[in-house]
């Protein structure tokens, strides 16, 4: 990497840059790697069905991306030689792995279509929860944003949903898949409901939830598309996991590698 691609790589340290930033980078990651998906889903329909669901939480990215760009420059605008707010792409493509904020669950490789799928119930009954709670944020950026994004998480879950059951509840193929999956992805879980300084100078502000808020909500949606499929909750274990302080998984760097390449290659290029 070049110095001036160095030199433009934005580090966000306002806590409620942060704040919005962790949900910003959970969209942005699963967002790619939903996009792994397109031209491998089993279906037709459902090549098109993940890849409009990778295109919603895209979107929901950069709305957050660019707020949390513009919430930094606002922290800094009384420092000398502050810099402009950063842009979505800068956050995006110019970042080093360490200073992105994504629960590790978003970033684990797409793994199978049962695997897919349930991590995608799991991330919408999540985000459903705190964009609910988003649209009365403080911040009228953040509310507005949330007031689009809910609509959109509602059907992503519906759709997670019905494949969980489906193959939950389908073939001894199918439900030993998504039994797998559960046993898998279930430790990863935690960390969506870890609460921190950051969650609570959101708090205090009116910025957003601590995310621990979320845990009721989350654990009563996955409970009732778990019985409908005939499949235990697995036990819960210790919050291990700490992508939201920019420590991630060794996959992490792999996706970034791809998801960066061209920006970092032809800095500043454009279409």
């Amino acid at each position: 990497m070049n110095a001036e691609v160095k030199m433009l790589a934005p580090v966000v340290t306002d806590a409620g840059a942060q704040y919005v930033l962790r949900i910003g980078d959970a969209c942005l990651v699963l967002s790619h790697r939903l996009s792994e998906w397109c031209g491998h889903a089993p279906m037709l329909e459902e090549d098109l069905a993940l890849g409009n669901i990778a295109l919603d939480l895209l979107g929901q990215a950069r709305a957050l991306l660019t707020r949390a760009g513009q919430l930094q420059a606002a922290s800094e605008a009384q420092a000398p030689g502050h810099r402009q707010a950063a842009d979505e792409d800068q956050l995006a493509y110019l970042r080093e792995e360490r200073h992105f904020l994504n629960p590790v669950l978003m970033e684990l490789p797409r793994g199978d279509f049962a695997f897919t799928q349930l991590r995608n119930l799991m991330a919408a009954c999540w985000l459903l929860s705190l964009w609910d709670r988003l649209r009365d944020s403080s911040d009228a950026e953040v509310a507005a944003i949330a007031a689009k994004a809910v609509k959109e998480v509602q059907y992503h879950q519906q759709h997670a949903a019905d494949w969980v059951v489906r193959l939950g509840d389908g073939t001894e193929e199918s439900t030993r898949r998504m039994q797998a999956a559960l046993t898998q992805l279930w430790p990863y879980v935690g960390e969506l409901f870890a609460s921190d300084a950051v969650d609570a100078a959101a708090v205090a502000s009116g910025l957003g939830p601590a995310w621990s808020e979320l845990r009721d909500d989350w654990d009563a949606a996955m409970a009732a598309v778990l019985a409908d499929a005939g499949l235990p909750r697995p036990q819960d274990t210790p919050h291990v996991y700490a992508g939201r302080q920019g420590v991630h998984s060794e996959h992490m760097g792999h996706m970034l590698a791809t998801m960066q390449h061209l920006q970092r290659t032809y800095p500043g290029g454009v279409w």
